[in-house]
Parts: C-alpha cells; structure tokens; sequence
C-alpha cells in the first residue's frame, strides 16, 4: 500500500497509486509512506525520489551505531517503534528517507502514530510545508505514545506493590515471573527510547534540517531524558518489588521447614522413650498392669517439657 501526501492549492491531498508520480512535481510530494508495499510501489517510489529504498530485512539487519546514514542529497534514518503486546511488547522496524525535503516512510505494520498524523496533515496542512515537518511530528507523537506506555507501566507496577503489601494472594514463583515479565517489558521500552535518542542526536550534527525545527529537537531530547530517568527509576521499582516477593518467599520456606523441624524435635524424647521400652530386656516399672500407662504418661511429660522449652526460648 502506498499513500502520497502533496500540496495542491493550498491543501494537502492524499493519492493511493504510484501511477499519480507521473503528474506531480517534485516539491509537491511532502510524505511518501509505504506499508508493507507492491515491488511496483516501492519501484516507482524510488524512481520518483532517484534513491534507492532499503528493504525491511536490511533495515532490521543494520547494527544500532549505523542506523543513520547522511549523503550529498538524503538522509537515512532507521528506528524501532514499539508495539504493546497483552504480556509482551515487540518492536518493529520503520525507515525514514528526507530526500529534497521529501519524506518518504518503510514499515509493515499499522502505527498508531502514522494515522493520528495523516489525518492531522489533511486537516491542518499549513504545519507541514515539507517533510522535514512531518518527521518531527511523527516523532514527537512516537514520544508522547512511549510517555503512555511509561504511564501504564508504572501503574501495574504500583499494582503489584499493592498486592504484596496487602497480602490478597499468595506470593509464589508465578509471581515472581510475572514481575520479571514487567522487567523485560521496561527494558525492551527502555531500548526503544534510547534508540529514538541517538536518531535525535545524529539529527542535530547535521546541517540539512530547517534551523527552524532545532527548538523541536531540543525539546524531544529532553523529553526523552526525562523518559529514560522515568523508566530508570521504575526498573528499581522492580528489582526492588522482586526481592520483595524472593524474600517472601524465603520466609514462607523457613517457616515450613521451622514446622518440620519443631516437629521432630517435639517428638524425640517420645520416639526414644518408645524405643527404649521397645527392647527387649527387663526395664523398669514393666511386669505391672499400670505399665502402659506409665509409658505413655513419660511420653506425654517429655513432650511437654520439650514444648515448654521452645516457648520460652521464643521458638514457636
């Protein structure tokens, strides 16, 4: 699918052919966004730009420190935009192409971001005069989702330090996964950021941006900081919520194996009572009819003697 964002008195338009290339002029065009497109689309995309547009695969395969790429005529740029899962998230990867002030877009997923702004580009054209405009905003929306996400996040973490403390379920290692499932999530969003950072970065060292848009970048730099302090911070929430739950765990264990223990301390003085009348040679107070119940008798004293000396230890 293809869609071709250009100005036409005073509007902008959308086309959903690449057969319209033929009929626009070069500085028209403001966004060409590809998703998941034909080998005619992405051809006729790039005989219209005279560049060559990378692959999804290759922009996977490209390491983190070569994402960006300046030429004498185009900058290429490549990101990961998060997608939130039920338990997990994923992260897909988009290219960006600014060609001649024409920005031109590779993904394979719908993004939430890409449609808020298509339909804010229609409604509002006079904010996007070139593609560099429409960059910037694609990525200060991308910001302001991962803010959101950011936001939930932490809200299920309060959630889990909620039922810790309120002790409404018991606290086993299917908690304990739980939380570290939030863990991974925090640092797959983290990545993600830091990733939006550095492409932010790279932008600013070069001289083919609109000075005009410099206070923009600024601005997303230090929302994103404050991001990455955010998504810190909640990372600790978490380590410390697990060694919480690991330690409670811990107590649960140390109280069962107190019990076990206890009880076969509580019962040795019986068992060997039992086992000394149990031999076979002459002991005493045996030959009487009240034998048994002397027996029993020692057995119960012992017991009571071994349970008054735990309790005054403090030891039940």
């Amino acid at each position: 699918m293809i869609d071709i964002f250009y100005k036409s008195n005073g509007r902008i338009l959308v086309s959903q052919s690449e057969t319209d290339f033929n009929d626009m002029r070069r500085g028209d065009v403001i966004w060409i966004d590809l998703f998941a497109p034909t080998g005619e689309e992405k051809r006729a995309a790039e005989a219209f730009l005279g560049t060559e547009i990378q692959s999804r695969a290759h922009a996977e395969e490209i390491e983190s420190s070569s994402r960006y790429k300046e030429t004498d005529n185009a900058i290429f740029a490549n990101t990961n935009f998060l997608i939130p899962g039920p338990e997990e998230y994923s992260m897909e990867a988009v290219s960006f192409i600014i060609s001649d002030n024409v920005l031109t877009t590779l993904r394979d997923v719908p993004l939430r971001s890409f449609t808020e702004l298509q339909r804010k580009m229609v409604a509002i054209p006079r904010l996007y005069p070139n593609g560099y405009w429409v960059f910037v905003n694609i990525l200060d929306q991308r910001v302001d989702l991962d803010a959101d996400m950011i936001e939930l996040l932490s809200k299920d973490i309060g959630q889990y330090g909620k039922r810790i403390n309120q002790q409404e379920e018991h606290i086993n290692e299917d908690f304990l996964l739980e939380i570290n499932q939030l863990q991974e999530n925090t640092m797959i969003i983290r990545e993600n950021i830091v990733d939006k950072q550095r492409l932010i970065a790279n932008l600013l060292k070069s001289n083919k941006y609109p000075q005009a848009l410099e206070p923009r970048f600024n601005v997303l730099q230090q929302d994103i900081s404050s991001l990455i302090n955010h998504i810190n911070f909640s990372f600790e929430r978490l380590e410390y919520l697990q060694d919480t739950v690991v330690g409670l765990i811990n107590l649960d264990q140390n109280k069962i194996m107190k019990i076990f223990t206890l009880v076969s301390l509580l019962l040795m003085p019986p068992t060997l009572v039992t086992g000394f009348y149990g031999m076979n040679v002459s002991l005493p107070i045996l030959g009487t009819k009240w034998e048994w119940t002397i027996i029993i008798l020692i057995m119960i004293f012992s017991f009571l003697i071994i349970l008054f000396i735990f309790k005054r230890k403090k030891m039940l």
